[in-house]
């Protein structure tokens, strides 16, 4: 049976009023958002001709959505029934915070060769001092990482990611209530660090790397997040393909959310990333962040990391990632349009703000921030 896919055409300025007051109008909420709707589908089938590959459907189901042929070939219709039930369907609280507003994690790397502030942090002390700062900055979330994942880096032996992550986890821990993530591709890191405190785990592998990883996760207990990559970091770079990465990504997440439930690891505690710059080319990042809201249909909360990344130099022609904070900005808007609802960045304050004064302007009041 051929596979379809639905895309909610995202609205932020649409009349809550109407919609509470009157379903009829066809307008839905998107994973049951109060600020964020959508009157509008594109319906994807990844097998025709690229001129009939996406066609509008209207969101109350008229003109074929809720028609009977759907239950039969090539639709599948109680899966397309499910998806967009996944679309309108409020999400849960994640790690304790609610998922109605966009929440911002701040990136804390204690790594000497990361893209954008390798070294910068390397000492225990400054990475504690900086995790405090951006929780006063505005951070929901800290995501403390000790190995590298840029493209053309080198893995990093257990014993040293051990050294550079723990003492930091354990510093924050003993100072702020702020939610606290581990990147990290390693079982006995994810082991060690639940132990320590931390209150989710962030895998870019999505489990994969190591074969111990996914039980280890499992039996934590704590809330993950699920990441696509194509290939190791240290060539995930040099020659990626994809039929579409859009699909392809949506496709590879959707089976490690499977993996995860089958492992133990219930639905409400899983995030996933769609992986901006790993294993992916220009125009693969760019049509992934035109196709965020896609990602809503595998029904759990969505996370975007492209903050400093290479797509903003490549876009922009600016080769210090230092000063593509703009770019990342712009990235992060489009996401929180699309109803993204964790924002990955360096630079928590920026972003904090920006978010801020669009919620704004798109609710037309300053109630209810992030």
């Amino acid at each position: 049976m051929r596979r379809f896919y639905l895309r909610p055409i995202v609205s932020v300025a649409y009349d809550r009023g109407r919609l509470d007051r009157d379903r009829s109008s066809g307008q839905e909420k998107l994973c049951g958002r109060p600020d964020l709707g959508f009157s509008d589908l594109e319906l994807i089938d990844a097998e025709a001709a690229p001129d009939r590959r996406v066609r509008l459907i209207p969101a109350d189901g008229s003109g074929g959505f809720a028609n009977e042929d759907w239950y039969h070939p090539p639709f599948n219709g109680e899966e397309m029934w499910q998806t967009f039930d996944n679309l309108i369907t409020a999400r849960p609280d994640y790690a304790g915070l609610s998922m109605d507003r966009p929440r911002i994690m701040g990136i804390i790397n204690v790594t000497p060769d990361s893209f954008s502030d390798g070294g910068s942090f390397a000492n225990v002390q400054a990475a504690v001092d900086h995790g405090m700062r951006l929780v006063d900055e505005g951070a929901d979330i800290l995501d403390i990482g000790g190995e590298s994942t840029r493209p053309g880096s080198d893995a990093v032996a257990l014993d040293e990611e051990l050294r550079r992550v723990l003492p930091v986890l354990e510093g924050l821990r003993a100072r702020t209530r702020a939610k606290i993530s581990v990147d990290t591709r390693k079982a006995e890191v994810v082991r060690r660090a639940a132990a320590a405190g931390a209150d989710i785990l962030n895998d870019v592998s999505a489990l994969t790397h190591d074969p111990n990883a996914l039980a280890a996760a499992s039996e934590s207990g704590k809330p993950i997040m699920l990441m696509h990559a194509q290939g190791d970091p240290k060539t995930m770079n040099d020659n990626p393909q994809y039929r579409d990465v859009v699909l392809d990504v949506f496709d590879f997440l959707a089976e490690r959310i499977k993996a995860c439930e089958a492992a133990g690891i219930p639905r409400d505690k899983i995030v996933v990333d769609p992986g901006i710059g790993f294993g992916k080319y220009l125009h693969h990042n760019v049509a992934v962040l035109q196709a965020m809201s896609l990602y809503h249909g595998l029904g759990v909360p969505v996370l975007l990391g492209a903050s400093r990344k290479k797509l903003i130099g490549q876009l922009c022609n600016v080769n210090d990632a230092k000063k593509r904070v703009p770019g990342s900005i712009a990235a992060a808007l489009s996401s929180v349009a699309q109803g993204v609802q964790i924002i990955r960045v360096h630079d928590v304050a920026d972003t904090v703000q920006a978010v801020r004064v669009w919620q704004a302007v798109m609710r037309g009041t300053e109630k209810g921030l992030v």
